[in-house]
C-alpha cells in the first residue's frame, strides 16, 4: 500500500508531518509518500532513523496555507502539495491521501479539481470519528454542507453506514438522525423529510437521536446537516477542554486535592486517551472518488501517524468501491419501487 501525506499540511509543517510519516512507516510497514517542499522534507527526515523504512519524497512547489480561500486555491495553486498528492491517487500512483491542512481547500481541490465525486453522489460529506464505549462511530456531515436537502442527508447516512461497516468494522451499523427529540415527527422539516427517506434508505435506521444518545454510544453513524454537525463537534471539543481544565484546577486547589489527583492520574490519562482527537488522527471525506483523510492543523506526530492508520483502514475496507456499489444498489431499488407503484 502507498499512502500520500501532505507534508505541508500541519500548522508546524513539516516537522509533525514527517515525524508521523516515519512512525507510520515503522509501525504499519507501508510506503509513505511525503509531498511538499523537497529540501525542507529531506532536512527534517535526517533527524529520524529511517533505515529500512519505505519513505518517498515528491516535490511540490506550492503549499496551501490555512488562510487561503477554498474558492481560489483550486486554480490559484495548481502545484500545491494537495494537488500533487491527490493526483498521485487519481493516477494510480498511491492508494490514499492524508492532510492536516486547510479543510475547505482539501474539500474544494478533491471535489472540483482532482478526484471529483463518485458517480451518483450529490454532495461529499466531511466526517468525524469518535471512540466511545470501546466502539468507533462516525458523524457526518460536520461542515461541508451547511444547507442540505433530504436526499443529500439520506446519502450521507448510506456512505457513513458503509464506512462504519467496511473501515470501522461495525457489524450492521446503527444509523441515527440528529434531532431535538427521539420521537418520530420531531425536528425541522429537513429532519422529518430525511427520516422518511431513511426508513427505506437501505441502512439500519434506528430513528431520531438526541446528542446525549450520540455521546452514550447509542449509534454507529450519526447523520446531520453540516451546520448542526459543525456546531455540535466544536461544542463537544470546547466542553471537553473546559471540563478537563476545571478538573485540573480543582485538583491543584489544596494539598489533599493534589494527593487525590496524584493517585487518580493513571485513570485520568486513560479517560483522556479515549477522547483525545489525536488518537483518531483524522476522518474521511466521503463521496469523492478516492480515499481522502483530513486531520487537525494542530496535529502532532502521533496524530499524523493515526490519520495514516485511518487511511489504511479505508483502503483495506475498499470503501470507495463499497460506496459506488451501495449507490448503485439503492438506485436500482428506487427504480424497482417506482415501477411497482406505477403497476
Amino acid at each position: 500500500m502507498k499512502i500520500v501525506l501532505d507534508a505541508m499540511g500541519s500548522d508546524e509543517h513539516p516537522a509533525p508531518d514527517v515525524e508521523g510519516a516515519v512512525l507510520a512507516a515503522r509501525e504499519y510497514k507501508e510506503t509513505i509518500i511525503l509531498v511538499g517542499d523537497e529540501a525542507r522534507i529531506k532536512a527534517e527526515l535526517v533527524k529520524h532513523k529511517t533505515d529500512g523504512l519505505s519513505i518517498e519524497v515528491v516535490h511540490a512547489s506550492q503549499a496551501v496555507a490555512m488562510t487561503d480561500k477554498p474558492g481560489t486555491v483550486g486554480r490559484g495553486k495548481p502545484d500545491s502539495s494537495m494537488h500533487v498528492g491527490m493526483r498521485l491517487v487519481k493516477e494510480g500512483g498511491a492508494d490514499a491521501f492524508v492532510t492536516m491542512g486547510n479543510t475547505g481547500a482539501a474539500l474544494a481541490i478533491a471535489t472540483l479539481h482532482v478526484l471529483r465525486r463518485i458517480s451518483g453522489v450529490y454532495r461529499p460529506a466531511l466526517s468525524a470519528i469518535l471512540r466511545l464505549q470501546e466502539r468507533s462511530m462516525i458523524l457526518l456531515d460536520i461542515g461541508a454542507n451547511a444547507d442540505c436537502k433530504p436526499e443529500w442527508m439520506a446519502q450521507f447516512a448510506l456512505m457513513g453506514s458503509l464506512y462504519a461497516e467496511h473501515a470501522l468494522k461495525n457489524n450492521k451499523p446503527r444509523v441515527g438522525l440528529l434531532s431535538n427529540g427521539e420521537e418520530a415527527g420531531k425536528g425541522s422539516a429537513l429532519v422529518q423529510e430525511t427520516a422518511e427517506l431513511l426508513l427505506t434508505g437501505g441502512v439500519n435506521f434506528i430513528g431520531n437521536v438526541e446528542p446525549k444518545e450520540v455521546l452514550k454510544g447509542g449509534v454507529d453513524v450519526a447523520v446531520m446537516d453540516g451546520f448542526s454537525g459543525n456546531v455540535m463537534l466544536k461544542t463537544m471539543e470546547a466542553f471537553g477542554s473546559a471540563l478537563f481544565g476545571l478538573i485540573r484546577q480543582e485538583l491543584m486547589a489544596d494539598s489533599r486535592s493534589k494527593l487525590a489527583g496524584l493517585l487518580a492520574k493513571p485513570a485520568f490519562r486513560r479517560v483522556y486517551r479515549q477522547v483525545d482527537p489525536f488518537e483518531i488522527g483524522g476522518a474521511p471525506l466521503l463521496g469523492v472518488d478516492g480515499v481522502v483523510i483530513i486531520g487537525h492543523g494542530r496535529s502532532n506526530g502521533i496524530a499524523v501517524k493515526n490519520a495514516i492508520r485511518q487511511a489504511r483502514n479505508a483502503v483495506n475496507g475498499r470503501i470507495v468501491p463499497a460506496i459506488r456499489q451501495g449507490l448503485s444498489t439503492n438506485a436500482q431499488a428506487a427504480v424497482a419501487d417506482g415501477f411497482g407503484e406505477q403497476g
